[in-house]
């Protein structure tokens, strides 16, 4: 604004005082384009230290507690030295954008803990650019690890890589890593669920970020010690009447471990170590590795499988952290939830033919004469990571196949992978199927038997 009596529309209170037309800054690049300002035109000079009232114009004296046109009003506190009030006030809008240099920065911030007028402003600018540009979560894309390693690799291969059957084990467990670090020490005192089916009821039980750490990490020392690796278990922690295969039996070794095992936060220091050490020796294994069987009690899986078995359980327990936090945790990345897919349908046939055992499923039946194949069932998972499989239904040995298919199931990937970790009844799975409903029931009541806590 110009004073009523400037000549030429000179602002009268300028702190040169010198006569032409009022200066216009020009533009200004973004910080990162280079430096502010641009030799050619640079800042104003700074105002003098005491500068003392302005002269009245026209022998008008100032009224008493208001400011003359132009200059800040009388609430405008100190200007940082080389910036006018009315040059911070310009560059409000350039701050409230994050486009300041960082001189500019410290400058404006500095003028708004004593200027209420600029403060107000700058929180209505601020405001202004949140609705513009809405927050980004802070979580990465699932898939940006494994981009980010393939170019790396790419350029470089490693001299060691992790097995391909391993790398979802080495993301879940990364995954998890990153989320652990970030809690608070509030956090990692809060109660979390464990779900899971036990063939014909749900259960659960409730421990803490540490107890989960616990299970994650006694549970790992079984394909530990096939490795050679120390066991995290002490040796007298399952009792010795608890039968042969309690000491590598899931169950059994996560209560041992719960009752002799601190659950606090230093379990994430053991459990990331264990881990880096199973990455590290399976990537220098050899070819006779993914083959080894690693007992879980009254059964055993090739080191392949329990790797996958192990990244899949990592999943769902972060899951779990996630849920007692109110964190929101993404599935997998496609590839890996394919192979974890994989691993439950391949599991589905042993899963039935125990709860046939007990009592708990339909009797098999065969097709035909004598040796030829049952039936089976087509399992198709739709989303990513989906796919098709045809399980057996009354042989676990034998391979299913299109053309003797009695049924066909449907399910989103994540709605399997909710119902293989024991988080759904089979009852209520959002399942579309058709054809045998005694083969359909059978099949989801066989995935949920494949949880365990």
């Amino acid at each position: 604004m110009s004073g009523p009596d400037a000549p030429n529309g000179q602002d009268p209170h300028e702190p040169d005082g010198s006569s032409g037309p009022p200066r216009v800054p020009p533009p200004r690049p973004a910080a990162e384009d280079g430096a502010w300002p641009p030799d050619p035109a640079p800042l104003p000079p700074p105002r003098p230290e005491n500068p003392g009232p302005p002269a009245p114009r026209s022998g008008r004296p100032v009224p008493p507690g208001t400011a003359p046109p132009g200059l800040a009003p009388l609430n405008a506190g100190p200007v940082p030295h080389g910036y006018s009030h009315g040059l911070l006030k310009s560059l409000l809008g350039a701050w409230a954008l994050a486009a300041c240099s960082a001189e500019e920065t410290a400058a404006v911030e500095a003028h708004l803990t004593d200027c209420t007028g600029c403060a107000d402003e700058a929180l209505r600018l601020r405001d202004a650019v949140g609705l513009l540009h809405p927050e980004d979560g802070l979580d990465l894309d699932p898939m940006l690890r494994s981009e980010v390693l393939e170019g790396c690799l790419s350029r470089r291969p490693a001299r060691i890589p992790v097995p391909e059957w391993a790398t979802p084990y080495d993301a879940e467990t990364a995954r998890l890593d990153a989320l652990l670090h970030d809690l608070a020490e509030a956090e990692w005192r809060a109660p979390v669920r464990l779900r899971w089916f036990d063939g014909l009821r749900h259960a659960e039980r409730t421990t803490t970020v540490g107890g989960v750490l616990g299970h994650l990490s006694v549970v790992d020392g079984t394909v530990a010690a096939t490795l050679g690796l120390p066991d995290p278990l002490h040796p007298d922690a399952v009792r010795p009447d608890a039968g042969p295969s309690a000491r590598t039996d899931p169950t059994a070794r996560t209560e041992a471990s719960w009752h002799t095992e601190p659950v606090d936060r230093r379990a994430r220091g053991r459990w990331r170590d264990q881990r880096h050490a199973l990455i590290r020796t399976v990537s220098f294994g050899g070819d006779r590795t993914p083959g080894l069987p690693v007992p879980y009690g009254d059964f055993s899986l090739p080191m392949r499988d329990a790797f996958l078995d192990r990244a899949f359980e990592c999943w769902v327990h972060a899951g779990d952290i996630a849920d007692a936090i109110d964190y929101p945790y993404g599935p997998p990345a496609a590839p890996h939830l394919w192979r974890m897919l994989d691993l439950a349908a391949r599991l589905l046939p042993v899963s039935l033919a125990a709860r046939r055992r007990a009592g708990l499923a339909s009797p098999a039946r065969t097709l035909g004469a004598a040796g030829a194949p049952g039936r089976s069932l087509h399992l198709e998972v739709e989303g990513p990571g989906g796919g098709d499989w045809y399980v057996p239904l009354d042989s676990p040995g034998a391979a299913g196949s299109p053309e003797h298919a009695v049924a066909h199931v449907a399910l989103d990937g994540l709605e399997f992978c909710q119902l293989a970790a024991g988080h759904v009844a089979p009852e209520e799975a959002a399942a579309g199927h058709d054809g045998d409903r005694e083969a359909v029931r059978d099949v989801l009541f066989a995935a949920a038997s494949l949880s365990r806590m």
